[in-house]
């Protein structure tokens, strides 16, 4: 299936290529407005990945490869957590690379599609994890590649954001491209309920034995993403070469990166300071879903249809607040629309641990609203990178954006079970309830660094 992706992206780029490159400049131009079905197409990218996060990082494959079907659930959990770490490791080291050489040689589209090819055939690849303990290490490996893989495609992704916009738009956009994605969740987590998880005899006689009918969600996703990237592959102009491209070794891509951050330490300190400062809160965001479901179903009591049905609130919440986040963005700008979120982030998470013996209902408020806030803060963290980046550099700051990401991305793990721990040790027994706790000491910490942030960032790249 990878093959024919690939054959298909490629065929296009040419078809675009022979009906003339001077229309792809055009649309490119800081002088010309990019059309609206260009920003449509860039937007439903969105909306086509989101499989991957719901069902594979998430809902469904992270659970069930948790599962009792693979061994000790608590064991498990753990090195699922190992195999995150891993490939963490694996994009702080290449991000920077794949940005600058995106830039350099006009590939953006290309490598997203690319990118795109090799996710679809890693959720096809999931189906044949079947619920047994010998077939964990290869679903660990798929888990762990995929998430590389994603984090690589958003580099690209992320910087072409500013070929599908112009500087008035820029932040409703992003905030709407966002919020598509979370519906598409919503509808992803729907059918899955309703076809394969809850009814006896699912949909197109699909069988229960040997998890076929949660395997077969996986091949569900793969084909959501392959239909719905093609607008983007047909309609999203690809970004011109630079003039003063040349390729450079790999090692060279890594000096180059080492020179950018003194250079960013000595001409820009504000946008240093920004990379910072998102790298921990955005930790903190990524926490906030990532230890949500075990949030509401061992601190909360929650079943795992309970969470799936917490899930698609999440997921409409989540996407009305980046919609709304975006539309702030624009009007009261990008920084105070992340500290304002922030700040909500901050207080909701300490009202779940507060009133955490009133019971499920208040992770339903109280988690809902973590939800709300973490869309805007999202969207907003991503295009206050792209105003301030210089225009045929984007992938190249974006790379470094992941890079400063992944690079503190142990902090929301390690608070967590830091906070889990104390609490055993004190001989408190709903230990999980604590975890939240971590999570929003590393938002507060993210929220005071990005307090004294510069709201209007000058970089200079030479």
């Amino acid at each position: 299936m990878t093959q024919v992706f690939l054959l298909w992206f490629w065929n296009v780029n040419l078809a675009d290529s022979h009906r003339g490159l001077a229309r792809v400049l055009a649309m490119t131009s800081e002088t010309k407005a990019p059309s609206k079905l260009a920003t449509w197409a860039w937007s439903l990218w969105d909306w086509a990945e989101q499989p991957y996060p719901t069902i594979i990082q998430t809902f469904i494959f992270a659970t069930y490869i948790t599962s009792s079907y693979f061994g000790d659930p608590n064991v498990l959990s753990g090195q699922l957590g190992i195999a995150g770490a891993i490939a963490g490791v694996a994009v702080a080291i290449s991000a920077p690379v794949f940005g600058r050489r995106s830039d350099d040689a006009g590939n953006r589209k290309r490598w997203l599609l690319i990118n795109s090819g090799f996710l679809i055939a890693i959720m096809v690849a999931s189906y044949f994890v079947a619920p047994s303990p010998e077939f964990l290490i290869f679903g660990l490996v798929l888990y762990a590649i995929g998430s590389v893989v994603q984090e690589t495609a958003f580099i690209n992704y992320y910087a072409m954001l500013k070929q599908v916009t112009t500087p008035k738009n820029i932040g409703k956009v992003s905030g709407f491209a966002w919020g598509l994605g979370y519906v598409g969740g919503i509808i992803l987590l729907l059918v899955s309920l309703i076809g394969f998880v809850l009814p006896d005899n699912p949909w197109f006689g699909i069988s229960t034995d040997n998890a076929e009918n949660i395997r077969v969600l996986y091949l569900f996703a793969a084909a959501w993403m392959f239909i719905f990237t093609i607008p983007l592959a047909l309609f999203v102009p690809e970004v011109a070469k630079t003039k003063e491209s040349t390729k450079v070794s790999i090692l060279e891509s890594y000096k180059a990166l080492f020179r950018q951050i003194v250079e960013l330490r000595k001409r820009s300190p504000e946008a240093l300071k920004f990379l910072i400062a998102s790298a921990v809160y955005r930790d903190g965001l990524a926490g906030v879903f990532t230890f949500g479901a075990i949030l509401g179903s061992v601190a909360f009591g929650f079943s795992k249809t309970g969470v799936i049905f917490f899930g698609i609130a999440a997921n409409i919440v989540a996407g009305l607040g980046a919609a709304l986040g975006g539309i702030l963005d624009d009007r009261i700008g990008t920084k105070r629309t992340i500290v304002g979120s922030l700040a909500g982030l901050v207080i909701a998470g300490l009202a779940v641990f507060a009133f955490a013996s009133v019971g499920p209902i208040t992770y339903w408020i109280g988690g809902l609203a973590l939800c709300l806030f973490v869309g805007p803060a999202q969207a907003s963290s991503r295009t206050f990178v792209a105003r301030f980046t210089p225009d045929g550099r984007e992938g190249e700051i974006f790379g470094l954006y992941q890079t400063t990401g992944r690079a503190a991305s142990f902090l929301s793990p390690t608070l967590w079970t830091i906070s889990l721990s104390l609490a055993a040790a004190a001989g408190i027994a709903n230990t999980a309830i604590f975890g939240i706790l971590g999570i929003v000491i590393v938002l507060i910490v993210g929220l005071v660094l990005m307090s004294r942030v510069h709201p209007a960032p000058q970089l200079h790249v030479d």
